[in-house]
């Protein structure tokens, strides 16, 4: 077997880093997949969907930068394509599950879970990946711009809209589902 010249080594080695990279943030990935699609397996198809892209698009990446804004970009763009060429027939999921999201014990707080999930769903696609980037996965202001491309003002006035739209949904809908105590 022949040796590996230094330069081979140094590119296995930057490799293997990837991918260790890569599979810390998987969850973190899921997590916003789960988030954008609604369903599990829609969520798993677009995390294998973006990792089989981030690995052919690997030349692309520049080491030492962002590796978690590259992936979220690649999913953002991932999914928004998926969303285009989806047909007209709409399909129904045979797994809806509830959100991975831990619950306590009480009715009223997985009610409160559900509301706050429909009310991201009726959210407008460009507001709720904003919400969620920034809510959610904890990233600034300038990574979320620079994951979906767009300026960060932008970021800035569709955080805010989303958050006052989904305020006034689950105000609305808590004000809808109130009871008359009957004495």
């Amino acid at each position: 077997m022949a040796e590996l010249s230094e330069v081979e080594k140094g590119s296995l080695d930057t490799l293997a880093e990837f991918g260790a990279r890569v599979n810390e943030l998987i969850p973190r990935l899921r997590r916003y997949a789960r988030a954008l699609t609604g369903e599990r397996s829609a969520a798993d198809d677009l995390v294998q969907d973006t990792l089989e892209r981030a690995w052919t698009k690997l030349h692309l990446w520049r080491a030492g930068s962002d590796l978690r804004a590259w992936l979220f970009t690649i999913m953002h763009n991932v999914h928004v394509n998926q969303v285009r060429s989806r047909s007209a027939a709409a399909t129904l999921p045979l797994d809806d599950d509830v959100a991975d999201a831990p619950v306590r014990a009480t009715q009223a707080d997985m009610l409160e879970v559900r509301d706050i999930d429909t009310a991201l769903k009726r959210l407008p696609v460009e507001q709720r990946e904003v919400l969620l980037l920034v809510a959610l996965e904890h990233m600034s202001y300038q990574e979320t711009a620079d994951t979906l491309g767009i300026p960060i003002g932008t970021v800035m006035s569709r955080l805010a809209r989303a958050r006052e739209r989904l305020r006034m949904m689950l105000d609305a809908d808590a004000g809808a589902t109130s009871l008359k105590v009957v004495k």
